[in-house]
């Protein structure tokens, strides 16, 4: 199992504990909003995963697919869990998490252990970014209020993205930023989950502002991150049609790929 650590922000909003008769339950911070109330999805998916991890002979969730249902709100939560096959390599499961409103979200949840190994090989080495301090922090317009999410991370966007936040638009729906929890608590693969969606929407980089609910997001967890910042690049490669596809990246303090994430999210109006 992961370890908590109960100082941590993060630890005590996705907590989760055994129901009776089965499954979890939780209770969904709203302090982990975007805006307007709703929930993060990929705070919704790390309390998933803690769920399934709950009856895993493993201790990491490696792949976790969820397609969202409705919106979420803070309140209380179930999450009920079908076990599918384990063995000493990896097991599977089913985690559906659901409101007071119903069904919130299904997840596939593949969990196994992850390790200190080598890299074979990677066509995606991390780019060269300045440092956090020579980067700029997370900014908002006057009068918009800094959702809760922004306010549990410490976003320090690379300067080559940023034009959209001074109405210069970029040719390339792209946004990259250094990443870690406010707290201090250092990332691992539970909070690999919410860094794949922590970002604005790539498509704010073109001028496509507004907010683009998540359809479907899967998150693969490729090695432990070691401690410190880690740096997250999305990417989409079309805007079209009401759609949006978005390609996330994270690579760790030591330059190591540690997690990688697709979702399809529909266009803002």
């Amino acid at each position: 199992m992961p370890q908590n650590h109960p100082e941590s922000a993060f630890d005590r909003a996705t907590a989760v504990s055994v129901a009776e008769g089965g499954g979890a339950v939780a209770e969904l911070d709203p302090g982990w909003e975007v805006g307007g109330g709703i929930l993060n999805g990929g705070y919704l998916m790390a309390i998933a995963a803690r769920a399934a991890l709950l009856g895993s002979p493993h201790p990491h969730p490696v792949a976790v697919s969820a397609t969202f249902l409705r919106a979420s709100a803070g309140g209380p939560a179930s999450v009920s869990v079908t076990s599918g096959p384990a063995g000493r390599t990896l097991a599977n499961g089913v985690a559906v998490l659901s409101t007071d409103a119903g069904p919130a979200l299904t997840a596939q949840v593949t969990t196994a252990t992850l390790g200190e190994v080598p890299v074979d090989w990677s066509a995606h080495p991390m780019p060269a970014v300045p440092a956090p301090e020579a980067c700029v922090a997370a900014l908002r317009p006057d009068g918009v209020p800094t959702p809760g999410l922004v306010q549990r991370l410490d976003i320090r966007f690379d300067p080559a993205t940023t034009g959209w936040t001074e109405g210069r638009p970029a040719a390339e729906p792209r946004l990259r930023a250094w990443m870690r929890l406010s707290d201090g608590r250092e990332p691992d693969p539970l909070a690999l989950l919410l860094f794949a969606d922590a970002l604005p929407p790539a498509a704010y980089a073109i001028g496509r502002m507004g907010w683009a609910p998540t359809v479907q997001l899967q998150v693969l967890v490729r090695a432990l991150p070691a401690p410190g910042w880690c740096l997250v690049e999305n990417v989409n490669t079309e805007v079209a049609g009401g759609w949006t596809d978005e390609d996330c990246r994270i690579w760790d303090s030591t330059g190591r790929l540690v997690a990688q994430s697709r979702q399809l999210a529909r266009l803002p109006r």
